[in-house]
């Protein structure tokens, strides 16, 4: 169902098929994936869809079975390993450091592509830190060791540190899952804020599709593996593909602004 709309692709896959060595049949098989260039693309769709694989191929941490993404035009193959973190930034949803660190420092190690291994800390690099702790709002965090933080502390913490890598394209996973409300909102404003005020790329995975019509420009709606449809939100978001998707009954209106509202789930037969 996806339509022809004519954008600048900052990241762009194409004939892509992507699986793992524990299963027969690939996991996501898409025939062509654009993520605009200064905007927020929000991957949506059921648990075991796809979105994380896909997202995991965008970044080069898991190689295609077949096809290509390419970022600003380049195949990610192409790129080694710190040159491809100074143009691309990505949050996991495993993360792990060491309880006893400080935010600070972690959020110092976003600075590793941009440094020898030898090399000290710049000046360019304590700005660095500094804008992104001011941008993920932690200043209060800085001295805290990350092992005594809530789950939306660290979180932040990790977005911190990805923004210290100062790069034009961020891919996050799922950065508001496990998270109260509030944590949830701070995250999705500091990724608008970025968008916003820096210009950057973002794609991200968000299990609700009512906090991804308000923070994203495009959505990307997958089912089974495959990109249903793609489009502005007030486009993709249909009855028809939240019946078709999600399994859900539910209302969309578009006056004022677009809401969806659940009825029921629908029987899975």
């Amino acid at each position: 169902m996806s339509r022809e709309i004519e954008v600048e692709s900052a990241l762009l896959a194409e004939d892509l098929e992507v699986g793992y060595p524990t299963t027969e049949e690939p996991v996501v098989d898409c025939a062509r994936l654009d993520v605009p260039e200064g905007e927020i693309t929000a991957l949506v769709g059921p648990n075991g869809s796809g979105k994380s694989t896909l997202l995991k191929a965008l970044s080069n941490h898991l190689e295609p079975e077949r096809g290509v993404v390419a970022l600003n035009g380049r195949n990610v193959e192409e790129y080694d390993g710190k040159e491809l973190a100074r143009e691309l930034g990505h949050l996991s949803q495993e993360n792990d450091s060491p309880g006893s660190i400080t935010v600070e420092e972690l959020v110092s190690h976003g600075r590793y592509p941009h440094r020898g291994f030898f090399d000290t800390v710049t000046q360019e690099d304590r700005e660095a830190v500094e804008r992104a702790i001011d941008l993920a709002g932690v200043a209060d965090l800085r001295d805290r060791e990350v092992g005594a933080l809530s789950g939306g502390q660290k979180q932040l913490v990790w977005i911190a540190m990805v923004l210290a890598q100062e790069t034009d394209v961020l891919l996050l996973d799922e950065p508001t899952t496990f998270l109260d409300l509030h944590h949830q909102l701070r995250v999705l404003e500091t990724v608008r804020r970025l968008n916003e005020e820096e210009g950057v790329t973002v794609a991200v995975v968000l299990h609700d599709l009512s906090q991804a019509v308000r923070f994203a420009d495009y959505l990307v709606a997958m089912d089974d593996g495959e990109i249903y449809d793609w489009g502005p939100p007030g486009e993709v978001v249909t009855e028809q593909l939240l019946a078709d998707v999600f399994g859900v009954d539910a209302a969309v209106t578009r006056s004022p602004e677009l809401r969806i509202r659940p009825k029921r789930a629908l029987s899975d037969e």
